[in-house]
């Protein structure tokens, strides 16, 4: 598959660090030096819905096609208010598409998971035009009053559309069960017949291991993807990483002995918006020009699971 548009769409909501403090025990120098963020975008008065639909329209513009285009629909997504119909289903309805689509659920790792279902679908013949949308709105899964993770996340919504070509260079996909580290639980509704013991309680995060496994997962995926590519870390134009945290991003970027200009980021102006994070980037770096037909650009996300995607594409447009 290749690329051939994308688009993005952000909550109006603005809250620096400075908000934070009014009601947190934290400083804007505590945020920016454990995560590099300065503001995040924060869901209000929209619906994620609106924004995955946006941001889709918007990919099927830049791809210079119309909804009736559109064979399937794939969308990255770990929680909203609609339990069912999937957040894919609401896309279709309010982009006027008439296709099948699915939900994905890989964590922050969605995105590239999706990309790769994408790709393994044109291949198999059955479709040509595929939008793959990243909505997310992390900051509902979070306690508010718990400084130490509340300033990490903000909302967003990202897509491409993808069609057959010869874009994907290739991809990694990994999982290995280990939820006591990153897990986000909620009680269902009961039923007169359960007797088990059930809790629901707001994200947990064990800092200190996630950033351990995110360094060396994303590590270990650029390395085996450069080494199959038969390419040098230098010739890739942009490492489009995940953006949960810079100190992790700035951490690869000297593991690889690269300096941060092959490393673009937007988690201090976004936060950590869970799998829209480099869909959201990708769409920043192709409508600002950064993007040049022939160049190699890596993905690479980790997420809750814990799961790791990584690819690398050719940039075609």
């Amino acid at each position: 598959m290749k690329i051939i548009g994308t688009g993005r769409a952000h909550p109006s909501q603005v809250v620096t660090n400075a908000m934070l403090e009014q009601f947190l025990d934290t400083s804007d120098e505590w945020i920016k030096t454990r995560t590099g963020m300065s503001e995040r975008r924060v869901i209000s008065s929209e619906k994620l819905e609106d924004l995955a639909s946006e941001a889709a329209a918007k990919a099927i513009e830049d791809a210079g096609l119309t909804a009736a285009d559109i064979d399937y629909i794939i969308c990255s997504n770990v929680v909203n208010e609609y339990i069912t119909p999937g957040l894919s289903c609401i896309i279709q309805g309010a982009i006027g598409a008439k296709c099948a689509c699915v939900d994905v659920n890989a964590a922050c790792s969605g995105f590239i998971y999706a990309l790769d279902m994408a790709d393994d679908r044109i291949k198999s013949g059955k479709a040509k035009n595929i939008l793959v949308v990243a909505a997310e709105e992390p900051t509902r899964m979070v306690d508010w009053k718990d400084r130490s993770l509340c300033v990490l996340f903000g909302d967003g919504a990202g897509a491409v559309v993808v069609t057959e070509g010869e874009g994907l260079i290739c991809s990694r996909l990994t999982t290995v069960s280990k939820t006591d580290c990153l897990h986000y639980v909620r009680r269902l509704e009961p039923t007169p017949y359960i007797t088990k013991e059930e809790h629901s309680a707001p994200m947990y995060m064990n800092g200190k291991e996630v950033f351990k496994t995110a360094v060396l997962s994303s590590s270990r995926d650029i390395k085996t993807l450069l080494s199959e590519a038969g390419l040098q870390p230098s010739d890739i134009k942009y490492y489009v990483l995940h953006q949960a945290n810079m100190r992790i991003i700035e951490a690869i970027a000297n593991w690889l002995k690269l300096d941060m200009s092959h490393f673009p980021t937007n988690v201090e102006r976004c936060g950590n918006t869970s799998s829209a994070s480099t869909a959201l980037l990708l769409d920043e770096l192709s409508r600002e020009g950064k993007l040049q037909k022939g160049d190699k650009i890596l993905l690479s996300a980790f997420g809750a699971g814990f799961t790791t995607g990584a690819c690398i594409i050719e940039w075609t447009k």
